[in-house]
C-alpha cells in the first residue's frame, strides 16, 4: 500500500471510530424487538446468511484464487467465527431474554480495559498513559449513564442468569478481537470476513436446528424476516467490515475504545425509535465519554 493509500485509509478509521459503534448500536434494539417475534439462534443464524450472501458477489473471484490461504488458515476462521459470529451473536440475543440493557452495558463496561490488557501483552501493543487515562474516563462516564447518576445504583444491580451469558460474550469479544490482530491472514479484509462467517456459520446453523426442533420457536413472519435484513447489513456487514479496518489501521485496544460510544448512540436510538425520551444523566457521561475518545485514540 502506498503512502498516500495508508494515510487516506487512516484517516477513514478515525472517522469510523465514532460511527461503527452507531451501527453496534442498533443491534440493541434489534435484541429488545426480537423477543417473541424470533428466536436467537434463528436470528444469529439467518443475520450471517444474509451477509454472507451481501457480500459474495464481491468477493468469490478472490476466494477461488485463495483456496491455498484457505486450506491453511481455515482453523484460524472457524475459532474466529465461533468467538465473533456464534457467541457474540446468539448468546446476545439469547441473554437479551433475561437480563437488563443496564447489565449488558455494565457487564461489557470492562471489554476496553481487557482488550488493551489482553493487546499490551500479547500484541505487544504500546499503550500510553494518554490511553489509558482516556479508557478511565470513558469507564466513569459509561458508568455514570448505568447509574443513572446515582452511584449507589450500582451496589444495587440484580445480577441473573442471562448475565452469564453476557460475560462470556464480553470475553469472546475480548480474545475474537485480539485474535483477528495476532493471527496474519493471506486473506484481503472483505475475504477474509467472508470466510470467518462461513466458519460462524458451521456452528450456527446446527445450533439453529437443534433450537428449532428441542424448545417452542414463534412461527416466520415478516416482521421477523425484517430484522434479519436489518441485523445483517447494519450490525454485520457494514460494523464488521468497517471494524476489520479499525483493527489494521489503528490497533486492537483504540479500536476497543468505541465500546464506549454505544450507551450514548443506544440512548438516542431508544429515543428516536421507541420513544424512551433520554435523561440528563446521558448527556453528562456524554461530556465524559466523547473527549475521552480523541484522548485514547490520538497516535
Amino acid at each position: 500500500m502506498s503512502f498516500a493509500a495508508r494515510v487516506d485509509a487512516r484517516g477513514w478509521a478515525q472517522v469510523l471510530l465514532w460511527v461503527v459503534p452507531l451501527l453496534w448500536s442498533s443491534n440493541y434494539v434489534i435484541a429488545r424487538a426480537a423477543d417473541g417475534v424470533i428466536a436467537p439462534h434463528a436470528l444469529a443464524a439467518g443475520r450471517w446468511l444474509v451477509a454472507g450472501a451481501l457480500l459474495l458477489p464481491f468477493v468469490w473471484r478472490p476466494l477461488l484464487a485463495q483456496r491455498a490461504a484457505l486450506k491453511r488458515e481455515w482453523p484460524h476462521l472457524l475459532v474466529l467465527g465461533f468467538l465473533g459470529m456464534y457467541i457474540c451473536g446468539a448468546w446476545v440475543y439469547q441473554a437479551g431474554r433475561s437480563t437488563s440493557s443496564a447489565n449488558i452495558a455494565l457487564i461489557y463496561a470492562v471489554t476496553p480495559m481487557t482488550i488493551a490488557a489482553a493487546s499490551a501483552w500479547a500484541l505487544r501493543e504500546a499503550i500510553s498513559r494518554w490511553q489509558w487515562l482516556g479508557m478511565a474516563l470513558a469507564l466513569a462516564g459509561l458508568l455514570f449513564i448505568i447509574s443513572k447518576g446515582d452511584p449507589a445504583r450500582l451496589l444495587a444491580v440484580q445480577f441473573v442468569a442471562g448475565d452469564l451469558w453476557i460475560t462470556a460474550c464480553a470475553i469472546s469479544w475480548t480474545a475474537y478481537s485480539v485474535l483477528l490482530k495476532r493471527w496474519p491472514s493471506a486473506l484481503p479484509p472483505l475475504v477474509r470476513l467472508v470466510a470467518v462467517i462461513a466458519g460462524g456459520l458451521v456452528v450456527l446453523l446446527p445450533g439453529a436446528v437443534i433450537e428449532a426442533v428441542l424448545t417452542p420457536t414463534p412461527a416466520w413472519t415478516w416482521a421477523a424476516v425484517g430484522l434479519v435484513a436489518v441485523a445483517a447489513l447494519l450490525p454485520g456487514v457494514l460494523s464488521y467490515g468497517a471494524h476489520s479496518l479499525l483493527q489494521r489501521e489503528l490497533g486492537a485496544s483504540r479500536t476497543a475504545m468505541m465500546l464506549y460510544l454505544s450507551p450514548v448512540y443506544g440512548a438516542a436510538l431508544a429515543w428516536l425509535l421507541l420513544g424512551e425520551v433520554p435523561g440528563w444523566y446521558h448527556a453528562v457521561g456524554a461530556a465524559m465519554i466523547l473527549p475521552s475518545i480523541w484522548l485514547a485514540s490520538r497516535r
